[in-house]
């Protein structure tokens, strides 16, 4: 049977509270923080030009990343940064253009994109002109296949229909929108002040220009929530019928994020509120017919995740959950991470710093990482857990060429403590979850990541509910 469907007739909350713990969000095997300055440019060309040289090239994927915003959320924890300088996002978009203009000649003219995403800071804060001008230029550079997946993060506030129009004469056909919460009082606790209406209206614009899939951002964890004024939010956004929904659990870390302090610890909502919050989330959510895709993640019944999951052809890389397995992911703008088969390469994090890298005619290269076989092995491990929720032993065994038991001994010691809770079920050829396990994978999940206990050494991970 899939594990596709989940109903969680009975949630236990003591395990929840129990295996709140920080780990990893696993959007990569190994972490971000395993990424080095040891990997240059130069290490990035090489790979480039390895997985250009086959036949069989696989598909491309493509990252833009907008930094920019009008202003400051204090829950962010994006790279972002706020400006009033139109002049500095449109030299930004030059330069985004210029980065592309360089990488085209060295990827095969035969690659088809299978998928592009603009992530933020915000993406629409680009005025339609700017947009289109993106847009263009990629779609003039890179040829877009039919059926593309094509998303771009949205934020209602100061945006007009000719925003939208411009996305979608620029290929894109599903939009991301952060509502976080509609109450009043949340809002102005986190400085995102954005009223149900304003979102309604961008949404009737999106669905009547005839964007495919719609997602909106919740956050739980914020000041002033309690299950009570959430469920407001979520009876709202129901009412929405968006066809995904996104519920993160807010990482109050102001040691990483000083903007963070700008929210009072006082005014957030307990561990044990937060608990009852999720608890309550899931319960109304699959109650209006909503699927758990995984890792905070809902979607509609016919809605390409929930469907790619039950065909077990999920994919999980630095945009979250994806229905394109195996496509190259190339990253475009500072901060923007990108994926090929065995290698992360993130680019440089500030704007000067970019724009020499631009100017120099090299790769804006600042980490990456190199997997070794051990890393390739774990990863699909991990990935394969966190899209499917069980994996069989013997399919990883064929696939590696290892014994599994024994490769894993590690891991399985790791996993006791689950085993013992009932979360997860080991036999000879399978390793399942409950519906419990489901709701805490990043915790089965971890037990397989050889990184973890020196990584844990430090606060680096959110935690895992």
């Amino acid at each position: 049977m899939s594990k596709a469907v989940h109903q969680f007739d009975s949630i236990d909350t003591d395990l929840l509270k129990k295996y709140s713990r920080p780990g990893p969000r696993y959007t990569s095997y190994p972490t971000a923080p395993v990424f080095s300055p040891e990997f240059t440019a130069d290490d990035y060309l090489a790979e480039v030009r390895r997985t250009n040289n086959p036949d069989d090239a696989p598909p491309l994927s493509l990252y833009f990343h907008i930094p920019f915003c009008d202003t400051l959320c204090y829950f962010c924890g994006c790279n972002m940064m706020v400006t009033r300088d139109r002049g500095k996002i449109n030299n930004y978009v030059q330069y985004v253009k210029r980065e592309m203009d360089m990488m085209r000649p060295l990827i095969r003219d035969d690659r088809e994109t299978v998928q592009i995403a603009w992530g933020g800071g915000t993406p629409t804060y680009l005025d339609p002109d700017e947009i289109r001008d993106l847009a263009g230029h990629t779609q003039k550079l890179f040829p877009f296949a039919e059926n593309i997946e094509a998303g771009v993060e949205i934020d209602p506030r100061e945006m007009t229909r000719d925003h939208l129009v411009a996305l979608k004469e620029g290929g894109f056909n599903r939009v991301s929108m952060g509502v976080q919460d509609f109450n009043p009082a949340v809002q102005q606790a986190v400085n995102r002040i954005q009223p149900e209406d304003m979102t309604r209206e961008v949404l009737d614009w999106a669905r009547d220009l005839g964007f495919e899939s719609i997602n909106l951002d919740l956050i739980y964890g914020l000041p002033h929530q309690t299950v009570e004024s959430f469920e407001h939010t979520l009876e709202r956004i129901i009412d929405i019928d968006p066809d995904r929904i996104a519920v993160f659990n807010y990482a109050h870390v102001p040691w990483l994020k000083k903007h963070m302090a700008l929210i009072k610890g006082e005014d957030l909502p307990s561990p044990e509120e937060k608990l009852r919050i999720t608890v309550r989330t899931i319960e109304m959510l699959n109650a209006a017919g909503y699927r758990y895709v995984g890792m905070d993640h809902f979607a509609k019944p016919d809605n390409e995740l929930a469907v790619a999951q039950a065909n077990r052809t999920l994919y999980r890389n630095f945009q979250g959950y994806t229905t394109h397995a195996g496509a190259d992911l190339y990253g475009f703008g500072i901060t923007s991470i990108g994926q090929f088969d065995r290698m992360y390469a993130q680019n440089l994090k500030t704007l000067p710093e970019y724009y020499e890298a631009i100017d120099a005619g090299r790769p804006a290269t600042h980490v990456g990482y190199l997997l070794s076989r051990d890393d390739l092995i774990r990863r699909d491990v991990i990935m394969t857990l966190m899209c499917d929720f069980e994996l069989d032993k013997r399919a990883m065994e064929k696939k590696w060429d290892i014994t599994f038991d024994e490769y894993f001994a590690d891991a399985y010691a790791r996993l006791q403590e689950l085993v013992d809770d009932g979360i997860v079920r080991i036999d000879d050829d399978w390793i399942r979850t409950s519906d419990m396990g489901v709701l805490v994978i990043r915790n089965v999940a971890m037990a397989f990541d050889a990184y973890l206990p020196t990584q844990m050494e430090k606060p680096i991970f959110s935690k895992t509910v």
